[in-house]
């Protein structure tokens, strides 16, 4: 899980029932997010957009499905 914030160390904006079930957040890397340049696994306009609106955007881990794992 991905907790990006529009500013460093701006855990504040995000709501407060979210940080507590988030947990304690440890900054980890400081990223230049570009319109042009897509996410990996997020949608760029989707992520600056709430960023823009609420400060935050929560990327959620992507969801497996137990029968969909390969088995030797």
């Amino acid at each position: 899980m991905y907790l990006y914030l529009a500013a460093e160390d701006a855990f504040d904006s995000a709501p407060q029932e979210l940080m507590q079930t988030f947990g304690k957040p440890v900054f980890v890397m400081q990223l230049l997010l570009d319109s042009n340049k897509p996410l990996a696994r997020e949608d760029i306009q989707t992520v600056l957009q709430n960023l823009a609106e609420n400060g935050w955007h929560l990327q959620m881990p992507p969801h497996t499905h137990p029968d969909s794992c390969q088995h030797a």
